[in-house]
């Protein structure tokens, strides 16, 4: 599988500041100036839709500004590296997905993703979808894997990151298909493409497909969870369309440079909690299918630790490609 190239782009936008309560700074006054928040994909993908919706919010709640600055490239990566290696005061924070972790097993790091970061939230886990082109010739999964058996290799199914590719391979084996994998810098060129027509299927998050499926220009084949989504009701899970055990789901999560002070990560950790009971911010998060359960530091420490087990294990049975 020859992996297709993506310009990257880099983007930093101030999210709306908006006036309401705040949290207090009495503790150490943090934060005495603007923060980032660090989406290591690009513009318009669910994480950067999320990023931002969130960032209105504890705009809200800090008091101050806070601001999204998109650093895509090398499955998230880079810009990964970048908060690894800032300064622990409290500037620069990372909002990444499952893949997080999962780079460990995918490819080599300059990092380590649970000893290099401090954990902060666990913002949110969601489904995955299965989409496809409205141009494309099939209309359920039945319809694609019989295609796909038809003339093996020839279709292409988008990825975004470690996680997400995993997904879309997962679903090859266990319908027994080949197709061909195209890498993309984000969810959003994905969708753009299938869209226009001119790849027939990507795997997306219900956060950054929405949009695109209110308005049908895209289709949903199935979802990765092994119960339907919210707000998917008609759209049939992967084991109900005929892919018998496929069971799945992504997550956001919040994480800071290793040093960061155990107090700061628990008063951001605080400020997302009041951010996400805004009304706008979780009406519209809730919109867009995002579970909203959020986690503490020390939770969120160990569900990082659990996923890596389970990552690791899914790298010794052969679930996992490294690329070199």
């Amino acid at each position: 599988m020859g992996p297709v190239s993506r310009r990257s782009l880099l983007v930093a936008t101030p999210a709306s500041a908006l006036a309401s309560p705040r949290l207090s700074r009495a503790q150490g006054g943090w934060p005495q100036r603007p923060v980032r928040l660090l989406v290591p994909y690009a513009p318009g993908g669910g994480t950067d839709i999320f990023a931002r919706t969130l960032a209105e919010g504890l705009s809200q709640v800090l008091g101050g500004t806070v601001i999204i600055e998109n650093r895509p490239g090398a499955n998230g990566s880079i810009g990964s590296e970048a908060v690894a290696r800032a300064e622990p005061d409290g500037g620069l924070f990372l909002v990444d997905t499952g893949s997080h972790v999962m780079n460990a097993y995918a490819m080599s790091l300059p990092y380590q993703p649970l000893r290099d970061f401090a954990p902060v939230a666990l913002l949110s886990r969601y489904p995955l979808l299965l989409t496809a082109s409205g141009s494309a010739p099939f209309r359920d999964v039945a319809g694609l894997v019989a295609a796909a058996k038809a003339a093996p290799r020839s279709i292409g199914f988008g990825t975004s990151d470690a996680a997400i590719s995993y997904a879309g391979n997962l679903f090859t084996r266990l319908a027994r298909i080949e197709m061909v994998e195209v890498p993309y810098r984000g969810a959003a060129p994905i969708l753009n493409d299938l869209v226009a027509g001119h790849l027939p299927t990507g795997w997306n998050s219900t956060v950054a497909a929405m949009q695109h499926l209110v308005g049908g220009r895209i289709r949903a084949l199935g979802v990765t969870t092994t119960t339907r989504a919210a707000l998917l009701p008609d759209v049939p899970t992967l084991s109900e369309a005929g892919v018998p055990g496929y069971d799945f789901a992504g997550w956001y999560a919040m994480v800071g440079p290793s040093a960061l002070p155990a107090p700061v990560a628990a008063r951001m950790h605080e400020a997302v909690v009041r951010a996400m009971e805004i009304p706008r911010v979780r009406e519209r998060l809730a919109a867009i299918g995002a579970d909203l359960g959020v986690l503490g530091p020390e939770a969120l420490r160990a569900f990082l630790r659990e996923d890596d087990g389970r990552w690791a294990q899914a790298s010794r049975d052969g679930l996992i490609t490294r690329v070199q």
